[in-house]
Order: structure tokens, then C-alpha cells, then sequence
């Protein structure tokens, strides 16, 4: 699909703990309110064709999508509070090498467990990684994960290493690199060049920690088959109790 291969990752947010009934004309209208729309994707399961509970969403603008991080994180649709997320760094900080090995996953994790939950730690940087047979398909029972610095894998190392996921005890370490020398990533020379790459470039996810100075972006009128823009909220208390499905 030529929409999301052209997608501005540096405008797009990852929003988790989606309810099933919330609908991508929902998501839309509900982000409208930090700024202009250009896309809302949320993957569906290629059997039930229902969503996977998660998504993506692209802004017109990267302020747009930080605000939205901002504003709308753990606010609550249908009594779920949800995770927004940037959902990528700069592409100059994407392969840092802060790459972990999960292992001994249960079955019943997938991608989007494992997002839910490592991104707790940090920003990850890459749609985490389960391992598949290529031929068949079956699960092989471990995946990976990729942070943008190596605190956050540090942490998530040192908090999930040995904690169950699903039903089963996980191993979380550095993974191997992939040249076949049986060096694994987090080395000292690896988070030396980080660490230099961190000086020059401005990490996208600090940028507004303490939030823009603007107001939302409203009038704006997303394509046909889409909402009208919803009433803008007021400006304390998410979300707006005019919306029964948003509470």
C-alpha cells in the first residue's frame, strides 16, 4: 500500500490498548484534536480481519505528533486508557545497537505484546521482531527488540530478564550481531559511538518534554468517508464527557 510506504515516520504515533470496538474513523476524529490527519492504519489480524488492538497514526506535521503524544496518552476510549507513543526516532539514532534477544516467549506473545510491553523502558525504533520458520510459519519461541540508546535496554534488561511473560519465564539479553562473530550488541565501543551520534543529534522524543506552546490545529476537515471534526475538548480533564464511547 503506496500510503503507508511513503508514511512520515517522524510524524507518526504508535497508539496501543485499543479497544475492539474502536474504529479508525473514531482514532481520526479523536487525534484530529492535536492536529491535522494524514493517515490512520490499524493492521488487522489476516483471519478475524478484526484489529490487533493497535495502530499508527500520521500527522500532518512531527509538532503535531509529539503534541498529540502529549495530549493523548492514557486518555480513556471505551474504559481503556490509551498508549501513544512516538513511533520512531530519528533516523541518524535508529540502529544505535541497543538490540535485545527475547527468549522462552509463550505461543500467544506477538509483535504487539512485546511492544506493549518493553516500551515502557524507552523509545523502541524498529516493529519488534518474532522469530517464524520462513517456510511454515510456526513460532520459534524467541524475538527482539530495538531501543534508541542503551539505557532503555539496559532497564528493560535488568527489570524483565527472568520476569513471565504469558505463562512462561523469559530470558532478555543482548542479542548477537548479526556479522556471525559471535559478538553480541551493548559492547563498550558500541555505546561509545551512541553516545558521540547522541552529541550532534537532538533526540525527536525530547524535543517537547515540556510540551509546545500552541493550541491544537482546528478546521481541519479529514477526506471524505471520515468524521466531521469532533468539538474541541476542554482544556483540563480528558476525555470530553459529550462522548459516551470515549469514557
Amino acid at each position: 500500500m503506496a500510503q503507508q510506504i511513503e508514511r512520515n515516520q517522524e510524524a507518526t504515533v504508535y497508539i496501543g490498548n485499543l479497544d475492539e470496538r474502536c474504529t479508525e474513523s473514531l482514532i481520526w476524529a479523536l487525534m484530529l484534536q492535536a492536529g491535522p490527519v494524514v493517515n490512520v492504519h490499524l493492521p488487522k489480524d489476516r483471519v478475524t480481519q478484526t484489529h490487533q488492538n493497535y495502530g499508527f497514526v500520521e500527522f500532518l506535521t512531527e509538532e503535531d505528533a509529539d503534541y498529540a503524544m502529549k495530549i493523548m496518552n492514557q486518555v480513556r476510549l471505551y474504559g481503556k486508557p490509551i498508549r501513544v507513543n512516538k513511533a520512531t526516532s530519528d533516523k541518524k539514532n535508529l540502529d544505535v545497537g541497543a538490540t535485545l534477544f527475547i527468549g522462552n516467549l509463550d505461543p500467544d506473545v506477538d509483535e504487539k505484546t512485546l511492544y506493549d510491553t518493553f516500551s515502557a523502558f524507552g523509545l523502541i525504533v524498529n516493529t519488534p521482531r518474532i522469530a517464524r520458520d520462513p517456510d511454515t510459519g510456526a513460532f520459534k519461541g524467541f524475538g527482539f527488540i530495538s531501543y534508541d540508546n542503551f539505557e532503555s535496554s539496559d532497564a528493560a534488561i535488568e527489570a524483565m530478564d527472568g520476569q513471565y511473560l504469558m505463562n512462561k519465564q523469559i530470558t532478555v539479553s543482548y542479542a548477537f550481531k548479526k556479522d556471525g562473530k559471535g559478538e553480541r550488541h551493548g559492547s563498550a565501543a558500541e555505546r561509545l559511538l551512541a553516545a558521540e551520534a547522541r552529541k550532534h543529534v537532538q533526540m525527536p522524543n525530547r524535543l517537547y518534554a515540556g510540551g509546545p506552546q500552541m493550541a491544537p490545529t482546528m478546521g481541519y476537515m479529514p477526506p471524505t468517508g471520515y468524521p466531521a471534526m469532533p468539538p474541541p475538548p476542554p482544556p483540563m480533564g480528558y476525555p470530553p464527557q459529550a462522548y459516551g464511547a470515549w469514557q
